[in-house]
């Protein structure tokens, strides 16, 4: 989040310091969210793509930093294990047409990336967990060797006390102990950055929280995970349970690093960043140069480097995001959504989270008093699971009335309040109808990612071990996904 790391190393006093400088970031932050003007402009949107590498048999291919040298571009970066990278776009004015804008510039990187894969005898998959994966290739040796992910993964074990626990329900369970943070890098997301004004903040915080769990529904794209059918989206419970720092020998009175939240907004950004220091330890204890702090003369935006860090590893699914760039600006980064199956998917699934969320936010915000907070959370993680056989739960708009949907049918029902909300916000007709269109094929044709890998796997399996059906599959689902047809509308799946 802005701080090189390059000690994997540090003690008491380092953790007193940064804490006291947290502290100070709180107060800083306060002010600056006082100041008139601050974080006004124009609402622009912008991404992660996280991806694996992997070889011509389907394999991790674990070269990141030698296919990072190759390629060159400093908007693609290494990520936490040796077959993972992740590619940054840059910010695009949300009015017009900001998610040809974002997919044309990710697809340059994807390019690049994966012609310096080529000359490792690589590829790039954009899958939300790679399902040729093992245990043995998820230990010590996968970690990129990195000072940043050094020291995660020992601040993490020593939180802990004890190694990572995994316990995945499923059509075929999971469990598992692992002492490696390595388990993290099995799971790929694409995240999405919406710049928000800080007076608009809380309702359209609020109205994203409520949004995720429909839209992750229909975008499931990780059923399997070490040769288990799990999850439709295995990605949510594997990553929350590989970054758990609560401590494994006594009683867990805190919430989970990786969360949804606590509880809906109530004040503005600052209580989420307060809620950070006050909730969870540092785990990367790294200040920031005192001398880049701006003086007193109100015209400068400070840094808050410490702060910055800090929120950077707390994993909420939807997190706030501080940004001394451009002035000053706050933005809501959402979390939940897997990478893959193809461009034109990720841009469909962005379309509508930030659709719907806008419509929402625009809307009476009673439904956070109808809607426990509770149910929202426990609908996320059965989106995750049932995907679009989830009952999911929704405010009928009337007060203090709340419905239960199949995934499915709230997905089709939600799908004109998230046109309106593209359409009203400026962005082009033709490009909301063209995106909402691919989220509409998806739910009538019952073909997520997931559907189709688990379709697939049924088939690879006739005459085949589940290991060696497992690449079959993943080699079929980069063939489909290399002609960029959204997902929907690939053969040989459900």
């Amino acid at each position: 989040m802005g701080t090189e790391i390059t000690r994997d190393e540090f003690d008491e006093r380092d953790y007193a310091l940064f804490r006291g400088r947290l502290e100070q970031g709180l107060s800083e932050l306060g002010r600056l969210l006082e100041r008139p003007g601050f974080g006004a402009g124009p609402v622009t949107a912008g991404a992660e793509l996280e991806l694996s590498l992997v070889d011509r048999a389907g394999q991790p291919l674990p070269l990141n930093q030698a296919v990072l040298a190759e390629a060159a571009d400093p908007r693609i970066t290494v990520e936490l294990d040796r077959f993972n990278l992740e590619l940054n776009s840059s910010p695009t004015l949300l009015a017009g047409r900001p998610f040809a804008a974002l997919a044309g510039e990710l697809d340059v990187l994807l390019g690049r990336a994966g012609e310096a894969a080529r000359a490792h005898q690589g590829r790039v998959a954009l899958i939300g967990v790679l399902p040729t994966l093992t245990a043995a290739q998820l230990d010590a040796s996968a970690v990129t060797d990195s000072a940043r992910y050094r020291a995660l993964a020992h601040r993490l074990r020593r939180l802990r006390q004890g190694p990572i626990r995994i316990r995945i329900a499923g059509e075929e369970p999971l469990e598992l102990t692992s002492e490696h943070i390595a388990l993290e890098g099995a799971a790929t997301s694409f995240q999405v950055h919406l710049r928000v004004a800080p007076p608009d903040f809380t309702r359209l915080y609020n109205a994203v929280q409520l949004a995720t769990a429909p839209v992750l529904a229909v975008a499931g794209n990780s059923p399997t995970f070490l040769g288990h059918r799990l999850w439709e989206e295995t990605r949510v419970a594997l990553f929350k349970q590989s970054v758990d720092d609560r401590d494994n020998l006594g009683p867990r009175r805190r919430p989970s690093r990786t969360g949804l939240g606590t509880g809906w907004l109530r004040g503005g950004a600052l209580d989420l960043f307060a809620e950070s220091v006050r909730l969870y330890e540092p785990l990367l204890p790294v200040l920031g140069d005192p001398a880049s702090r701006p003086g007193d003369d109100r015209t400068g935006v400070p840094p808050l480097d410490e702060l910055r860090l800090h929120q950077g590893t707390v994993w909420r699914w939807n997190r706030a995001i501080y940004d001394p760039a451009a002035g000053g600006h706050l933005r809501i980064e959402m979390r939940a959504l897997p990478a893959g199956p193809t461009m034109t998917d990720m841009m469909a699934n962005a379309a509508f989270l930030i659709g719907l969320a806008l419509w929402l936010a625009d809307q009476d915000e009673r439904w956070t008093y109808a809607l426990p907070f509770e149910r929202a959370d426990h609908d996320f993680y059965c989106a995750a699971r049932y995907g679009l056989d989830a009952e999911l739960s929704w405010p009928t708009g009337r007060r203090d009335q709340v419905t239960m949907l199949p995934a499915a049918d709230l997905v089709t029902e939600l799908l004109p309040a998230a046109r309106e909300g593209l359409v009203g916000a400026g962005v082009a007709t033709a490009e909301a109808d063209h995106l909402l269109a691919v989220i509409a094929g998806r739910t009538t044709t019952r073909q997520t990612g997931a559907a189709w890998q688990r379709a697939a796997l049924t088939a690879a399996e006739h005459g085949r071990t589940r290991e060696r059906a497992l690449a079959v599959m993943l080699d079929a689902y980069l063939s489909r996904a290399a002609t960029g047809q959204p997902v929907h509308t690939w053969p040989g799946g459900a």
